[in-house]
């Protein structure tokens, strides 16, 4: 594993570092516009005081905290494979390049000893997982490795009931920020009541830290809804998730390609303007990891 200066001196100090995944950079957004918004998602966690550590895979390395040079290649390059746990080894041993999920970037950020990542949506239970066992690694790793997650709550082309039923059988603690109703990714509004509401990033930082002092192992999960001016009309959304979804039943879509799949046509199906929400959400989860990293660095 190669960590940088920068997040390695950070480490040391005891200084806030927020970890960041590559799959958005690789799998997520066209270049530039994903090479553009990795860069922002970096100057807002500096901006809030914390050091963003983005975590790759080059040449079968592990890199935590690339450089803006890697990250501009990681927009351009293709063929770069989307690493989930059972995939590390793999690209390790050949020597690929990789970029991580939401459950291999946590790997990596724990190796590395960061406790706060920051991500768009989480992987879980597609629809229809009853029948499929279509669910994400993301809700394994949730329940085994020690990194707490802030992000717009899970991926809306998902069963959100069903991921939070898993995730309670796993054991994660789900915290909702500054709302009792579940972060629904492109809207602040899926209908689901929240028992664990938080209000403030210290809030959030005593319960990281009462989890970490009684060996409670396992993530966190933080939803933290997109705002509201970003926010985008319910109906539209949830017409063109139907439709891309019917979309990729016919193409035959299956496995890790479907999340690709139905985040890209629904990118087409409303003109652009779900990439937008994307990305302003990313940001302000950026924000809200940064300031819970610095609370939890004063504890």
């Amino acid at each position: 594993m190669k960590v940088s200066s920068e997040v390695k001196f950070a480490l040391k100090k005891g200084l806030p570092v927020v970890a960041l995944e590559s799959t958005i950079i690789s799998h997520g957004m066209p270049y530039p516009k994903n090479v553009q918004t990795a860069l922002a998602v970096e100057a807002v966690i500096r901006d809030h005081g914390a050091v963003p550590a983005t975590i790759g895979i080059i040449d079968g390395e592990a890199i935590v905290g690339m450089s803006p040079e890697e990250i501009e290649e990681f927009g351009k390059r293709k063929g770069i494979k989307k690493v989930s746990r059972r995939d590390l080894p793999i690209v390790f041993a050949r020597k690929e390049w990789g970029a991580t999920t939401v459950a291999a970037t946590m790997i990596l950020a724990n190796m590395a000893g960061i406790e706060v990542f920051v991500t768009g949506g989480v992987g879980g239970a597609h629809r229809g997982a009853q029948e499929t066992f279509d669910i994400s690694a993301d809700l394994e790793e949730l329940a085994r490795t020690n990194v707490t997650v802030v992000s717009a709550g899970v991926k809306a082309i998902l069963d959100l009931n069903l991921t939070l039923e898993i995730l309670e059988t796993k054991g994660v603690p789900v915290l909702s920020y500054q709302t009792d109703e579940f972060a629904d990714f492109y809207t602040r509004h899926s209908g689901i009541k929240m028992e664990n509401v938080i209000n403030s990033p210290l809030e959030a930082a005593k319960i990281i830290k009462a989890k970490r002092d009684n060996k409670l192992d396992g993530g966190l999960l933080i939803a933290n809804p997109i705002p509201e001016e970003f926010a985008m009309d319910t109906k539209v959304i949830n017409g063109a998730i139907e439709k891309a979804l019917k979309m990729a039943d016919e193409a035959g879509v299956k496995g890790k390609d479907v999340t690709p799949f139905l985040l890209k046509t629904i990118v087409e199906l409303t003109g652009g303007d779900s990439l937008e929400s994307n990305i302003k959400l990313v940001l302000n989860n950026a924000a809200l990891g940064a300031e819970i990293a610095k609370e939890l660095c004063k504890l």
